[in-house]
Formats: C-alpha cells, sequence, structure tokens
C-alpha cells in the first residue's frame, strides 16, 4: 500500500495541469482568445491557424505538494516528508490533467461584419482530490485511529479524453457591445469517474465474547466507477479505434460557449464568458463497476493445513475473499449515463491609457465593438471551474503593453489554488501575416521547477489578415 500511494503522489506531482489560461484570455492579437470569450473584439478579418501548431497548451500543478516537498534534497527522510504532507494535506487538495491540441482553426468576417469561426481541438481533462483519509490508513495502519470513521466517500476522481468539433459566431452589435457564442460536438473517446461515493470504514475494541480484539467495520459503502470507451480496448488501443471515436464514432454531446465584452468608455472595458455549457450522453462501449454493502471482521480463524494435502495457499485467504466478495459484491453495470462538461467562467476589467494605437494594418471599420485602442492596460480577472467537490477559482492581476505595431506583451499576477505567488507573461507577434504567440507561467520558479506547484505554456501558429 506505501508503495501505491508514493506512485500516486509521484504521478500528480509529475502530471497535475489546469485549464485556467489567464495569460491568453483578453489578449486579442490571438485568434486563440476567441475559444476563451466568443465575444471578444477581434481585430483581423481572417485567420488560419496552422494545422496542429495553431494552440498547444499545457499547464502544470497540484495544489497540496510540490516535487520539491518530497524528492528534494534537503538531509530528511523521504518517508518522514511524505508522513508529514499526508497530515498537513487535506482532502479538498487536488492533482489536475488538463492537455488541449488544435487540430484545425480559421476565421472570417462576412458582408454583415460577423465573425465566423471554427475548428477541431482534442482535450484531455483529469482531476483526483486527494485521499487523506485512504491515505493515513495505507500510510499509518489503524492501530492509533480505533473508533476513527475512515471516509470512503474522499475517493472522487474523473478523467476525459475526447475531441471538440466547434463553430462561432461574433458579432459587434454597438460601438460599445460585441457578443457571441460557439456551438460545440464533443466526441468522447475515452471517459471514467468515481464521484459522490460514500461509506466509512471504523476500527474499534471488540465484545469481550468476540475471536479477537478488534472488529473491523466497513458500514454503508458505495463505491462506483462509470466508464466508457475502454472495455473494448482490452490492453489493445490501437490507433484505428482511437481514431474511430476521435472522429465522431464516439460518444456524442453538445455544448455552447458564450461571452460578450462590453466597452463603458474609451478608458474602461468589462467582459465575460461561459464555457463548456453542455453535456455528453454515454450509451456506447459502457461498462460501470459498483461495490455496495455492510461489513464486519471480528477475527480471523488461522488454518494450516498440511503440506501432504497439497493447498497451494493457506484456505483463510480465499475464505476471506469470498466473504467480502460476498457481504461487499462488485457487480458490473452497462448502464446508460450522461455526463455534465466542467463548465468555465471568465470575467475581467481593464483599464486602459497611453496613446491611442492602429493595431497594425487593422483600420477602425473592422473594431466596431472595440472603442478606442490604447498602447497600454491594467486589469483584474476571475476564472472558475467547476469540479466534483466544488468550483476551483483564480484571481488575476495584469499589465498589457503594445510595444510596436507588430509585437504586444501582457503580465499577469495569479493568486489560484496552486500559490499566491504566480507571475506569468505572454508576447503575440505579428510578422506581416504571420502570427506566433508565447505565454507561460509562473516564471518566479523557473530556477527551480520543482518547487513549483504549477507550470504552464501556451504557444501557437496562425496566418491573420487585416486586408479589406
Amino acid at each position: 500500500m506505501r508503495v501505491i500511494l508514493v506512485f500516486f503522489l509521484a504521478f500528480g506531482l509529475t502530471m497535475g495541469f489546469a485549464q485556467n489560461k489567464q495569460v491568453l484570455y483578453g489578449f486579442n492579437e490571438v485568434p486563440q482568445s476567441l475559444l476563451l470569450n466568443p465575444g471578444t473584439i477581434i481585430p483581423q478579418k481572417k485567420h488560419f491557424g496552422i494545422p496542429f501548431f495553431s494552440q498547444f497548451h499545457i499547464n502544470g500543478g497540484s495544489s497540496g505538494v510540490s516535487v520539491y516537498d518530497i524528492f528534494g534534497e534537503t538531509g530528511e527522510d523521504i518517508n518522514a516528508k511524505i508522513e508529514r504532507k499526508i497530515i498537513e494535506m487535506k482532502n479538498t487538495d487536488f492533482f489536475t490533467a488538463t492537455q488541449q491540441l488544435e487540430l484545425i482553426s480559421f476565421g472570417w468576417r462576412s458582408k454583415k461584419d460577423i465573425y465566423f469561426s471554427a475548428g477541431i481541438y482534442e482535450e484531455f481533462d483529469f482531476i483526483s482530490y486527494f485521499p487523506r483519509d485512504l491515505a493515513i490508513l495505507a500510510w499509518e495502519g489503524n492501530a492509533n485511529y480505533l473508533d476513527y470513521p475512515f471516509d470512503l466517500g474522499e475517493i472522487s476522481t474523473t478523467g476525459d479524453l475526447l475531441t471538440v468539433y466547434h463553430f462561432g459566431a461574433n458579432k459587434a452589435i454597438s460601438s460599445k457591445l460585441t457578443v457571441g457564442a460557439r456551438a460545440k460536438v464533443y466526441s468522447s473517446i475515452m471517459s471514467f469517474r468515481s464521484t459522490n461515493n460514500r461509506g466509512t470504514f471504523v476500527t474499534r475494541l471488540a465484545e469481550a465474547d468476540a475471536p479477537n480484539i478488534y472488529e473491523h467495520i466497513v458500514e454503508d459503502a458505495n463505491v462506483m466507477v462509470e466508464t466508457s470507451g475502454i472495455a473494448s480496448l482490452d490492453g489493445d488501443a490501437t490507433g484505428g479505434k482511437l481514431l474511430g471515436k476521435a472522429l465522431l464514432g464516439g460518444n456524442l454531446g453538445v455544448g455552447v460557449d458564450v461571452g460578450a465584452t462590453y466597452t463603458i468608455n474609451s478608458h474602461w472595458t468589462a467582459s465575460a464568458s461561459l464555457l463548456d455549457i453542455g453535456v455528453i450522453f454515454h450509451s456506447k462501449d459502457v461498462e460501470s463497476y459498483r461495490a455496495s454493502g455492510d461489513y464486519v471482521l471480528n477475527g480471523i480463524e488461522l488454518i494450516f493445513p498440511p503440506l501432504s494435502e497439497g493447498e497451494e495457499t493457506f484456505p483463510y485467504y480465499d475464505d476471506l475473499e469470498d466473504e467480502i466478495e460476498r457481504e461487499i459484491p462488485i457487480d458490473t453495470l452497462y448502464d446508460k449515463y450522461s455526463q455534465l462538461r466542467p463548465l468555465k467562467m471568465n470575467a475581467s476589467l481593464q483599464y486602459s491609457f497611453g496613446k491611442i494605437t492602429g493595431g497594425g494594418d487593422v483600420c477602425d471599420c473592422l473594431n466596431k465593438g472595440g472603442g478606442v485602442e490604447r498602447e497600454q492596460a491594467l486589469g483584474v480577472q476571475y476564472y472558475s471551474i467547476m469540479r466534483p467537490k466544488g468550483p476551483q477559482m483564480a484571481g488575476t492581476l495584469f499589465y498589457y503593453r503594445k510595444l510596436f505595431n507588430f509585437l504586444a506583451a501582457k503580465v499577469t499576477y495569479t493568486v489560484d489554488s496552486y500559490s499566491y505567488s504566480n507571475v506569468g507573461a505572454g508576447i503575440v507577434g505579428d510578422f506581416g501575416k504571420f502570427n506566433f504567440y508565447l505565454a507561460a507561467d509562473n516564471m518566479l520558479q523557473y530556477g527551480n521547477l520543482a518547487k513549483s506547484k504549477s507550470i504552464s505554456l501556451q504557444l501557437g501558429f496562425n496566418i491573420k489578415i487585416y486586408d479589406q
């Protein structure tokens, strides 16, 4: 059990990611900002993403522990460090993983001044909360926790690999208001989740006439794991099977993004968006497992059979396994189920100042909803994502600067579940029609990434056209 626990911590520390893209949100020079707010201000007339290179996004983090906390060379025994972090961490601490790869992306402005955009991207999203009670039980045992109810409900995890097909429209309603919406079709490749579990494990002093000093009790257990797209692989995750599910052959779902930008005056601008208001309907290749019931173990009668009887193992092991499976059976189910997508919310308030800029070759006629563009801006930004145990939130302060007509930069300071010292930066350049952007997060920790609880990288290449 200790080996499993160490592996769980190591996996979480090396694979933890989050979905917040605070550097790119509102960075209008980047066409992919449309994916964060369908109602953002769009300066160009057309854009085309370089296939497979228009957006690569990966964030890394763990809310309760860093790699350095466990594996750093501090002279302290690693077992002591693991034990301390297990006690310090809460059952609301989490490891998450999100990765996105844009496959196709393009957009164009119609004669009616509606900016249409469409594309396809692949996404992997995973979260697992830290099961503190079970970690203590695995690491320390139950000798010092008599009458303590270890909570089986702390098991909470979800994971999804899917392809998203989307089509959006953006329109400047007036000189102040720009709105947008994006329709999505989800094609789930693989999915699993285990949430809303319950049950307790308690060790108590047994009655005087019991066969053992202690009795171990599992009460009101109901633990379930739902999967789709996994059972049919049977260890053979061939490219053909996965590709077929990615190309609308998986479990399908629908969703929508909505957003708006409002120019209050020549200095102040507000924006907001709601992303992934949607659901996936899992009906194909569905296989779920549920363990439920109650169980009391009063003791084991040790039986040592003569070797001449040819027993391969002591029979009490088999008897105990049979008894547990009988009292708390694991049922395999094939029921359909629906799964809400993790709803995301962005909002910002920005104050622009400095000289008025023209944004390169862009003319005011393509910026009807944008008010006056200025070379600098300060602002605040809010982000949240719905998770099984409630929303995860982040707050950001940012500074934007137009360095040249072809080059802009943005610096952010973010407070979130990972840290209170997350400084990020992004830069975007328009070299003729070629657009390139790069954004990174938690830059203060780049001297020793092992001490960082979150790391982020986003980059991409596009073709942008401003000509009329």
